[in-house]
């Protein structure tokens, strides 16, 4: 984590803080993110002893000053503290002295929400001092997203790690436009895009594919052949709506019969045409089509050699896989990439370890279990390979020609695997 002060603390435990924050190095081995110290976003009504932005949440930290160490701390939200089973008295009358607090995230949250920069969650840790052996919450705030606590490195560690739980990481760009939006232009600037690269803020997350570009379908033409008319002097004339209730008729097969082509193409190997796809991902001025994908918690089932056993023993949180079509100077490519993700980051930088180790195995294509699509390659066997780690998430990615042979040195399919890496794992 990186730590950028810009003010002192407004409380004394504050330094405890900062004495915490900085144990954990920088890098983002531990945790990531950047904490800003000594820091008054406009309208937050006090200044703040940290306010750490994570690419996964952000998180308000207020120091409260208590009158002396304590071994047991009962801190409600709403009610009133006590130390040691006396009630705790404060000279501004106040007796939760987590209202404070509230009220500071309260309005970060809105600054954020006021300068339109896209949503992360908004997190509060009060932090107590000078000593508090035990802190007693109701399970209530708990679940409220708020954590009452004295700032030992462990304990603020654990605490961050379960309030930081965007599913999306924000990207370098989106870490700047949310300091931009808590910190004066000249302050801001003191981040540096360099430290978010290396404090865990991927450079780009490629947007769901909702917001994608999109190509039109092609028109099917329809061919409605005339109904026949009975012959004779009692001939009575269709109603007028007939025409138009068989027009829609027609049109509600067409419709039908594409959507059934396009799901069923997703769950077995293609026999007919590639179904036309609504939502092409683009990344670094190339267009990648999506050609399935699908998800299991169980990644061993869908490894092979040492990864496969190594995998059983250290079970995965979760895998997702995709598959994408493109082209490169007029020839066909065909990508996939795999995200496996992990409880921690020792496991992640482990199971990545193996992944580049000749001979040890890796993680199967859809292909080579048998989901493919027509125009696709017949393996990945002889495919350039790419992988890399975001936090506790592995990602890796193949890319071969469909038609010439074995790729594994060129340098055109690197490039393009390095690409893949950045493509959405959810179609």
């Amino acid at each position: 984590m990186r730590l950028i002060r810009f003010g002192k603390e407004p409380s004394q435990v504050g330094a405890d803080v900062r004495a915490a924050l900085a144990t954990w190095g920088s890098g983002e081995n531990i945790l990531g993110g950047v904490a800003l110290l000594g820091v008054q976003p406009p309208g937050c009504p006090r200044a703040l002893d940290a306010l750490v932005v994570l690419p996964r949440g952000v998180i308000v930290i207020v120091g409260v000053d208590l009158p002396d160490p304590a071994m047991r701390l009962e801190a409600p939200l709403a009610g009133p503290w006590r130390i040691d089973g006396w009630p705790l008295t404060r000279s501004d009358g106040a007796v939760s002295p987590a209202r404070e607090a509230l009220d500071a995230a309260a309005a970060v949250a809105n600054r954020l929400q006021l300068m339109r920069v896209e949503p992360l969650p908004v997190s509060t840790v009060v932090a107590v001092g000078p000593y508090v052996d035990k802190v007693v919450q109701p399970t209530t705030d708990l679940n409220r997203g708020v954590r009452v606590l004295h700032p030992e490195p462990g304990s603020l560690l654990a605490a961050v790690r379960e309030l930081a739980t965007c599913d999306r990481p924000c990207a370098v760009a989106q870490a700047q436009q949310v300091i931009g939006a808590l910190l004066p232009a000249a302050a801001a600037a003191a981040v540096r895009v360099g430290d978010l690269r290396v404090e865990g803020f991927p450079e780009v997350v490629t947007a769901p594919l909702a917001t994608a570009s999109t190509t039109l379908l092609p028109r099917v033409p329809a061919r409605v052949q005339p109904t026949p008319q009975p012959v004779g002097a009692a001939q009575r004339r269709a109603p007028r709506w007939l025409p138009f209730a068989a027009a829609g008729l027609i049109g509600g097969l067409l419709v039908g019969g594409i959507a059934v082509a396009v799901g069923s193409g997703r769950d077995a190997v293609s026999t007919g045409p590639a179904a036309p796809t609504t939502n092409a991902v683009s990344v670094a001025g190339t267009s990648f089509l999506p050609r399935g994908a699908d998800s299991d918690r169980d990644c061993a089932a869908h490894a092979y050699g040492d990864v496969r056993a190594w995998l059983a023993d250290n079970p995965c949180r979760e895998l997702r896989r995709a598959q994408y079509e493109t082209t490169v100077d007029g020839r066909a490519v065909g990508v996939w990439l795999a995200e496996v993700r992990f409880d921690d980051t020792t496991r992640a930088d482990q199971f990545r370890s193996r992944l580049g180790t000749p001979g040890a195995g890796g993680i199967n294509d859809m292909a080579r279990e048998g989901t493919r699509w027509v125009g696709g390659p017949q393996s990945f066997d002889q495919a350039t390979f790419a992988s890399s780690r975001t936090g506790s998430t592995v990602r890796l990615a193949q890319a071969a020609w469909v038609e010439g042979g074995a790729a594994t040195d060129d340098p055109q399919l690197g490039e393009l695997t390095e690409q893949a890496l950045r493509l959405p794992s959810i179609q």
